[in-house]
């Protein structure tokens, strides 16, 4: 991998700083050729310190290392993603990001369903949601219409008609968040049991 850092005067080119698992990017900071090799040789992301003037390891005072596991160039040579094992809060103020945000694991609109079917079921006072209607209905009614579904999906699994097994198969991945959060759990927990076997 070469770096040009020649683009800029200082010598310096921008690391941006990505949670390996949850793909959430954690901080920004700055690199120079010697911070880049100090980096990849003891594997804890090292920057170089525009106000210090010097190399910081971040975590070299809070121990909230950022452990090293894949280094890449963006198409120009220009700018580094950083990709690591956060050791708690990366933030100096605490927080997991520099943005505030909760670092956690993110699954684009199947986690905005996940929160659409928590919502529903704690307003499970609603006549009209069918989610709801299904948890007043207990854990046996939602686990039978997960297994109604499976078999539809397998169904059509076997018919050539691409449609109808898309939707039978959203049918039971819907039905399948459903018992999770019937049970306690949510998708971050069926991928940690993944993760685990991998």
């Amino acid at each position: 991998m070469e770096i040009d850092f020649t683009k800029n005067p200082d010598g310096l080119v921008p690391a941006i700083i990505q949670d390996a698992t949850t793909k959430n990017v954690l901080m920004l900071g700055y690199m120079n050729q010697e911070a880049l090799e100090v980096t990849q040789k003891t594997k804890k992301v090292t920057f170089y310190s525009r106000t210090k003037q010097r190399l910081w390891t971040k975590g070299e005072e809070s121990g909230n290392f950022l452990n090293l596991l894949d280094l890449q160039s963006d198409c120009d040579n220009d700018t580094l993603l950083v990709k690591v094992n956060p050791v708690g809060p990366t933030c100096h103020k605490g927080t997991d990001t520099c943005w505030a945000q909760e670092n956690v694991q993110g699954y684009g609109f199947l986690s905005q369903l996940e929160e659409i079917i928590t919502s529903r079921k704690n307003d499970a006072q609603n006549p009209d949601s069918y989610v709801a209607s299904l948890f007043r209905k207990g854990i046996n009614k939602i686990a039978q219409k997960v297994g109604e579904e499976a078999v539809e999906t397998v169904i059509e699994a076997k018919d050539d008609n691409d449609e109808l097994f898309l939707n039978e198969s959203a049918d039971l991945l819907f039905h399948y968040l459903i018992l999770l959060q019937a049970k306690g759990y949510t998708l971050n927990d069926i991928a940690r049991v993944l993760e685990k076997r991998h």
